[in-house]
Order: C-alpha cells, then structure tokens, then sequence
C-alpha cells in the first residue's frame, strides 16, 4: 500500500517536475531545485493545518497542564487518573487529530524521501514510473554541482540545524506566555544538535527537502511576528475613549459616561 499508492505518486510527481525543468532549460535538470519546488508544493498544501496546528498550541499548552494537574491530584489513584486523562483527551479530540494527521505526513514524508533518494533515483524504481510519464533515462542527483543528493553532506546538515534554532527562536518569540528556560535549552539547543547527529548518516536530498521547509516555516512566522508588532504599535498609538462627567443636581459628580456614537476599534 504504501509502495503502490504514496510512494509512487510523489515518485513520479518529482520526476516529472524534474523533466519539465529541462523542458524550460537544460540547464535546469537538477533534481535539487525540482525537490525544493516539491517541498514548497507540500507546504502549500498543507498550510491549512499548518494554521490549524498554531491555533492550538496554546489548547495543547492547557490539556498538558491539565493532565500534569491529575497526575499530581490522583497519584494515589492510578486508574481514575487514566480515566480523567483519556476524558480530558476526547474534550479535545479536534486538536489531537490534527496534531496526529500532521506527525503521521510528516512520517510518510520522511519514509518515502529516505527511499528516493537512497535507491529510487539510481534506476531500481523507475519501473514504478506510470506509462504515460515522458521517458526520463537519467536523473542529474548533484544539486548546484556540488552537493550529491544521494549521500550525506556536512554543509547542508549544518544549515539544517541553523534553521531548526531559527524556526524555534521565532516560535519562541511569538509565544503568548513566557518560554520556560528548559524548553528554550531543549528546542534551540537540543533539537538542533540532536538533529544534526540523526541526519549526518541520511542523503543529502533530505535535507533540501527539510531545508526548503523551514525556510518556509521561518519565513510564515516572520510575517507573523510583523502582523503582531504593527498591531501591538497600533494599539498602543490608539488614545483610549473619552469619559464624560456631569454633575448632578445636588452638586455631586456623576459616574463617568462613555461617548455616544458608534464605538472604536
């Protein structure tokens, strides 16, 4: 299944991206640049979940103080705790399977580049190509000429790893609540080192793929990170409404009344 009906469609999606790059020029038979159109495809396609995915970070910062709460509260009860935990769960079934849907394309995602790029490209898949695919009887893996897509490459894992701290120090930044200092050490210390070593041993056509992607990520909370600072300035330049006081008949000052007219924004 995963072989006939996702594997070999975005097998033959990249090929044939490939081949329409020569179309428009020969010198772009690169199969580099084909993935890093691939990847931005993917990212577009996704981008609603992408929306999706931020809207509940901050559900899923609430149900994991949830669930630590009735760790603590009924540690003495571990089977009401399970209980407790699984009905906190299914209140929040919408953000769980959204969250499980993105992992679970993320996980093909990675299956499938793995293959390409270990064995695929180097002609043991071009059989899976479909029949009225044009006839691609060479694929160019040296990315730019100088980065083989189907071996590792220490140059490109670096610049992985750079923007993995720079997706995290923006989400950092953008975070409604302060970041505790361990999260900050595990997601832009950790995780980019730790990524660093898991991906030195994989093709380099990960990578680009990986690459693309977080440029893509970087550049989306950027332009969050503006939309916020600009309202923020505008908020803050907004004079606040005007209150009016009457005196009444006995000489007291009567409570503060707003203005008429429509209210601001």
């Amino acid at each position: 299944m995963f072989i006939h009906y996702i594997y070999q469609p975005f097998f033959n999606i990249l090929v044939g991206i490939y081949w329409l790059l020569g179309r428009i020029s020969p010198g772009l038979e690169d199969m580099g640049i084909a993935v890093i159109i691939f990847s931005i495809v993917i990212r577009v396609i996704l981008f609603p979940l992408t929306i999706a995915s931020e809207r509940s970070a901050e559900e899923r910062r609430k149900i994991a103080e949830k669930v630590e709460e009735l760790k603590r509260s009924l540690s003495h009860d571990p089977v009401k705790q399970k209980e407790e935990i699984k009905k906190v769960m299914r209140a929040n079934a919408r953000m769980v399977f959204s969250t499980t849907v993105d992992l679970t394309i993320q996980l093909i995602i990675i299956l499938m580049l793995y293959r390409i790029f270990t064995t695929g490209f180097e002609g043991s898949d071009f059989y899976l190509l479909y029949p009225w695919m044009p006839t691609v009887s060479h694929i160019n893996l040296m990315f730019l000429g100088k980065y083989d897509l189907s071996h590792t490459n220490a140059t490109l894992n670096l610049i992985q790893s750079i923007m993995i701290f720079v997706v995290e120090f923006l989400v950092a930044l953008r975070s409604p609540v302060p970041v505790p200092r361990r999260d900050v050490i595990l997601m832009q210390v950790v995780l980019p080192l730790g990524s660093y070593v898991i991906f030195m041993f994989l093709p380099a056509g990960k990578k680009v793929f990986i690459i693309t992607s977080l440029v893509f990520s970087a550049a989306y909370q950027v332009i969050r990170l503006i939309q916020e600072t600009i309202n923020k300035i505008l908020t803050r330049a907004t004079p606040p409404p005007v209150m009016v006081q009457s005196t009444l008949d006995n000489g007291s000052v009567a409570p503060p009344t707003p203005p008429s007219g429509p209210p601001t924004n």
